[in-house]
């Protein structure tokens, strides 16, 4: 049987931690958690279930989760969000790889949840993301706000049945929030380029036709409205402070 690592990072994430941890009870060999100089009692649920909790100053997305793989007890790492839990179905088909012995990566469907509602439509679903690797053999990039997990050419990806349960934003405050955040730093990215102009009318408009009529996001009821009208807002927003000299 494998062993694996699964590697959290954190930041003021007392509202999900414990429910990310709980999820991992009898799958993951060891719990390891980097945070960063959180204020609340994140360190302090996640150290009680159990959890090797290191302090870490903020790389970055990409950079803080590679120096997880790099801490971690185990080559093989499972690398989940705080705000993310395994279904029942997927711990299942994660110990029977365990067993059988892990090779190559994995490939894992992603179910978001938005104020507490499951989205199936919009393009917000599958969502298949690889989380199960072994870190000799993948490694995160990025310096903006969507990092990505590269993995080495060759190297087989599978598919793992059950969901990664990811509970993205329990009140639409949140996402309003959030998406300011990650607007402010796409914008960074994009400062410069050309025809960003009409790319701030025209991608909004076309990313909400795209998600709620095309892709069925209506069929998720006033959730899906909600996640496709905010989620067009923040194309909006990074274009418009790209074009400003200066990022708000």
């Amino acid at each position: 049987m494998t062993p694996i690592s699964a590697v959290i990072i954190t930041r003021n994430e007392a509202d999900n931690i414990a429910r990310c941890l709980r999820s991992l009870a009898g799958v993951a060999e060891e719990c390891l958690v980097l945070d960063s100089q959180s204020e609340d009692d994140t360190v302090a649920q996640a150290e009680a279930l159990g959890a090797r909790v290191i302090s870490v100053t903020w790389q970055g997305y990409a950079a803080t989760k590679n120096q997880g793989n790099r801490e971690a007890l185990y080559p093989y790492i499972l690398s989940l969000d705080a705000d993310e839990a395994l279904s029942p179905a997927l711990q299942s088909s994660i110990k029977a790889a365990k067993k059988a012995g892990l090779l190559g990566a994995y490939q894992i469907n992603r179910l978001n949840f938005y104020e507490g509602r499951p989205i199936r439509h919009g393009g917000f679903y599958p969502d298949r993301k690889i989380r199960l690797f072994n870190r000799e053999e993948a490694r995160w990039e990025g310096h903006y706000v969507h990092e990505t997990l590269q993995v080495k050419p060759g190297v087989t990806v599978q598919h793992l049945p059950g969901d990664l349960l990811h509970y993205s934003y329990a009140h639409r405050r949140e996402h309003q929030e959030r998406l300011r955040r990650y607007a402010q730093l796409a914008a960074a990215r994009l400062h410069g380029r050309p025809g960003l102009s009409w790319k701030m009318w025209l991608s909004p408009i076309w990313r909400f036709l795209q998600t709620y009529l095309l892709r069925g996001g209506f069929l998720d009821g006033t959730a899906g409205f909600h996640l496709c009208r905010l989620t067009a807002k923040e194309v909006f927003l990074k274009y418009r402070w790209a074009r400003q000299k200066k990022a708000p």
